[in-house]
């Protein structure tokens, strides 16, 4: 099966690169088209409704924040066939809306290895792969056996 339209979906920390670098080399082995996609996940929907304040000021740093590091990880990225989209809302909801609107055939996320609650609560990434409209590919981004 070859992909020719992969997402890449990024939290923007520092281990971005290392989840971006997969994407990159499956775009540049099948010659797809990658997007770039950040979720801020909306304070609202985060809290569950109503936040009691204005939290406009808030949303727009947090966004200005997200472009600033998209750019940053843009810039070190080495393929042609690139396009960004930083949006807001639910993180895994955003995704797949975002993968069906670009007739994505693979999403890549990192994986956090998790343990005790986090791991039985499940993580983003496996929340992507459910109810995803395509393949996801889940790159391993830390290893604690490895930070031991």
């Amino acid at each position: 099966m070859l992909y020719k339209s992969i997402i890449l979906a990024v939290d923007l920390t520092d281990e971005s690169i290392k989840v971006a670098n997969k994407a990159v080399a499956l775009c540049n082995a099948f010659s797809a088209e990658l997007h770039v996609v950040h979720v801020i996940e909306s304070l609202n929907y985060a809290y569950g409704g109503d936040v009691p304040i204005d939290i406009t000021d808030i949303q727009n740093q947090l966004r200005q924040t997200a472009e600033d590091k998209m750019s940053l990880l843009l810039d070190q990225l080495d393929t042609p066939n690139k396009n960004y989209q930083i949006t807001q809302g639910g993180i895994e909801s955003e995704i797949h809306r975002i993968a069906e609107e670009k007739h994505a055939d693979l999403i890549v996320v990192g994986s956090h290895c998790k343990h005790g609650l986090a791991l039985l609560l499940g993580s983003t990434s496996n929340g992507v792969l459910h109810g995803s409209p395509c393949d996801v590919l889940a790159v391993k981004v830390n290893d604690p056996n490895k930070e031991k």
